[in-house]
């Protein structure tokens, strides 16, 4: 008999797999067709609820509000540039209980065909609804002589961390819970313009700035209990002035919650270079990494 702990992963698993089938193939057969658990999920009875057949558009909604002349336009804050891009196919769908849905869609650039993307959109459930919490690049083409091969993008994304791991590994908090409660920090809190404003202790500045990338390690105080970590975002209409921003994340209340945003390090411009200097160290911290 299935435990209750492998249950749930199982069921996103199935669920995922035929959402897939669904999306891939337009099948007109409702998913409980396919997953008979779904029509009557335990779900049904908490304030969420599982992904069904009724909320297979999810992704073709995404795509189609951002399509332009036939294109799906996609800022991309690591390139600083918006893609256009023609949808090819949905590759999978992966569900995690309690964090989302994670479909990972191939696209190829409009102007030239054999410019693969992965790009993945992170669905949450609040309530009875999906939000649409962020779109990430995996998967970007690099030219080699006359071709063009996709290339895994680095760091990955948390979501896809979690496959690595070991069964024992949730009984401790992992470096991809932290980055998930900061990813959705991030994602909840951004501006109509897609930034983030974050206050400056030192000048007292609100700093409007785009989300670029979180960095790897995670690290834990070990004496403050608290976990933080670094990431990089841009001034928005710059090239390469870059702030390293870190987010403190605590568990006191048994979830993991950002309780603090500060300013680590800012761009100064030094003989036409915009370079990182740091306002604060972490020397003499007892610090240790969480994988």
């Amino acid at each position: 008999m299935t435990s209750a702990r492998l249950r749930g992963p199982l069921r996103s698993i199935v669920q995922a797999t035929a959402i897939a089938v669904v999306l891939c193939f337009g099948l007109p057969a409702p998913l409980s067709q396919f997953v008979p658990f779904l029509a009557a999920s335990p779900a049904a009875a908490t304030s969420e609820r599982d992904f069904t057949e009724d909320d297979v558009n999810a992704v073709k909604k995404a795509i189609d509000e951002r399509t332009k002349d036939g294109a799906f336009v996609f800022r991309d804050p690591k390139l600083n540039a918006d893609l256009h891009l023609v949808f090819d196919e949905i590759k999978i769908v992966r569900g995690m209980e309690g964090y989302g849905w994670f479909p990972n869609v191939n696209f190829h650039d409009k102007d030239e065909p054999k410019k693969k993307y992965a790009i993945d959109f992170w669905f949450k459930p609040q309530g009875q609804e999906l939000k649409l919490m962020d779109i990430r690049v995996r998967g970007a083409p690099r030219q080699e002589g006359d071709s063009w091969v996709m290339i895994t993008r680095s760091p990955q994304a948390w979501w896809w961390l979690p496959a690595g791991e070991h069964p024992g590994d949730m009984e401790v908090t992992r470096a991809w819970q932290v980055m998930s409660a900061i990813h959705g920090y991030i994602a909840t809190h951004k501006d109509k313009d897609g930034n983030l404003e974050i206050k400056d202790d030192k000048t007292g500045e609100t700093l409007p700035l785009e989300f670029v990338e979180i960095h790897q390690p995670v690290r834990h105080l070990k004496k403050e209990g608290e976990y933080f970590a670094c990431t990089d975002f841009r001034k928005p209409g710059s090239q390469d002035e870059y702030y390293d921003i870190d987010f403190w994340v605590n568990q006191k209340t048994g979830k993991l919650e950002v309780d603090n945003v500060k300013v680590h390090k800012v761009p100064v411009q030094e003989d036409g270079v915009w370079t990182q200097v740091p306002r604060y160290t972490f020397d003499g911290m007892d610090i240790e990494e969480t994988n």
